[in-house]
């Protein structure tokens, strides 16, 4: 099944998009890097400054986790290059979310297209 992708450049108009649609379920930002790649690198204030929530779990704990997240909200998901992301968004479709979008170029893409002033690494 092939997902929507999302270049960083995109997110900041995909999260206007979905508040537009539904203002009372924000979309998520879920980044499945590890710890020390968020501590490193992160775009939660960015995310949030745009109305969206963020969530942070890496990828070998969205399958214990994703229950206890909103079920209708819309999830953009982040790794570092896009390949984990891609993963965790196929694995949020198979449990039936239906608005699930992955963020294609990951951290990476975001620090070099859209904030130069996030490390990249």
């Amino acid at each position: 099944m092939a997902l929507p992708q999302l270049r960083p450049a995109q997110v900041a108009d995909w999260v206007r998009e979905q508040l537009t649609l539904n203002p009372q379920t924000p979309p998520v930002v879920l980044d499945v890097r590890e710890p020390w790649e968020v501590a490193l690198a992160s775009v939660q204030a960015e995310v949030e400054a745009w109305g969206a929530r963020f969530v942070h779990a890496p990828l070998r704990s969205v399958p214990a986790q994703w229950a206890h997240w909103p079920g209708d909200a819309p999830m953009a998901c982040l790794c570092h290059h896009g390949v984990r992301s891609q993963q965790a968004a196929h694995f949020l479709a198979a449990q039936g979310l239906e608005r699930v979008v992955n963020i294609a170029g990951g951290i990476d893409a975001w620090s070099r297209d859209v904030n130069p002033s996030i490390p990249a690494y």
